[in-house]
């Protein structure tokens, strides 16, 4: 057994106690808004990353409001963004029900969405829609699960449908990992039929690693399947290392 996946293990659990126990206590002295949801999220975020040694780089200035869209390579994809920035995340409604990232979502406010049922993905479109027309940005990801960062798959278009009818600037986000110990990026991503628990113990046992986050230019379409290939294609340049400017 790892000690240093034990020691992760216990100081998680803590943090999870600590930012738990505090959003109890603000609700007690405040209204519970989305906003102060999102909020929550984004401090609690930062305060895991920071006692767990996860060193964070941003290029780009994160967005104040509209949609961003991202690649998807992990469930601590959850924890860089929500440290970054106050958003809703969209998540699949499985999250919902894992240990600390799914206490961190409920209760940061995130939309759930059901993948094979057509009614979940409408009623998540509307909630969207409605979410927009706040302060804080809406964070989904297009490939609709995660992967080993080898290759982005086909973004899903639906969910731009909220910005492009409202004519509010889309975001793009390029996320990646880098192990300390020199190890492919894929050695942290989640992916395919991996357990989640069981790869969560191995991430836990890891050497300190740290995450990159590139922000594109915000950007209006006029339609959702346009933003959904021009979002690709500067995600996609971005994870390469290159600049794509859309024509």
């Amino acid at each position: 057994m790892s000690l240093r996946a034990v020691r992760r293990a216990v100081t998680l659990g803590l943090a999870l106690f600590y930012c738990f126990g505090r959003s109890l206590l603000l609700r007690l002295f405040r209204p519970d808004t989305l906003e102060r949801r999102a909020q929550w999220l984004h401090e609690s975020a930062v305060f895991v990353m920071r006692i767990m040694g996860i060193r964070l780089t941003v290029t780009g200035k994160p967005p104040e409001s509209g949609l961003l869209v991202a690649n998807h390579l992990s469930y601590l994809d959850i924890l860089v963004f929500g440290a970054v920035l106050p958003c809703y995340l969209v998540s699949k409604a499985e999250i919902s029900r894992w240990p600390f990232f799914g206490i961190l979502a409920r209760t940061g406010g995130t939309l759930f969405v059901d993948r094979s049922s057509r009614v979940s993905a409408e009623a998540v479109t509307d909630q969207i829609a409605e979410r927009l027309k706040g302060p804080v940005p809406v964070l989904f990801f297009p490939e609709g699960t995660s992967t080993d960062g080898s290759q982005l798959l086909r973004f899903h278009s639906r969910f731009y449908t909220p910005a492009v009818d409202a004519g509010l600037p889309v975001t793009t986000a390029a996320i990646r990992y880098v192990p300390g110990d020199g190890s492919p990026e894929r050695d942290l991503c989640w992916y395919g039929h991996a357990a989640f628990l069981p790869h969560m113990w191995k991430n836990l046992g890891a050497p300190n690693f740290s995450a990159e986050l590139t922000f594109g230019e915000p950007r209006v379409y006029t339609s959702r399947r346009t933003a959904a290939d021009q979002t690709y294609a500067e995600i996609e340049a971005m994870r390469a290392g290159g600049v794509l400017t859309p024509q």
